[in-house]
């Protein structure tokens, strides 16, 4: 999955984020908008962990990231 179709999505990938990430907030979604470096930022901050391993679990989620969580019109 790249990185493009999940920003361009991300209103309807939120929920699977959400389900990743617990602690993020509406608003942490309203400052991420489907900007990854964003979303590994509020990560760290949310989590209290190391930048890298922010971006490990960003990447992680992004290789499971399927084509069935986006809904076509």
């Amino acid at each position: 999955m790249n990185w493009e179709r999940i920003e361009g999505n991300w209103k309807q990938v939120k929920g699977k984020v959400q389900e990743q990430w617990g602690k993020l907030t509406d608003d942490d979604f309203d400052v991420v908008g489907g900007k990854r470096e964003q979303l590994a930022g509020k990560i760290q901050e949310r989590y209290g962990i190391a930048r890298d391993e922010a971006e490990r679990q960003v990447a992680d989620w992004e290789r499971r990231a399927s084509d069935t969580w986006f809904t076509h019109h």
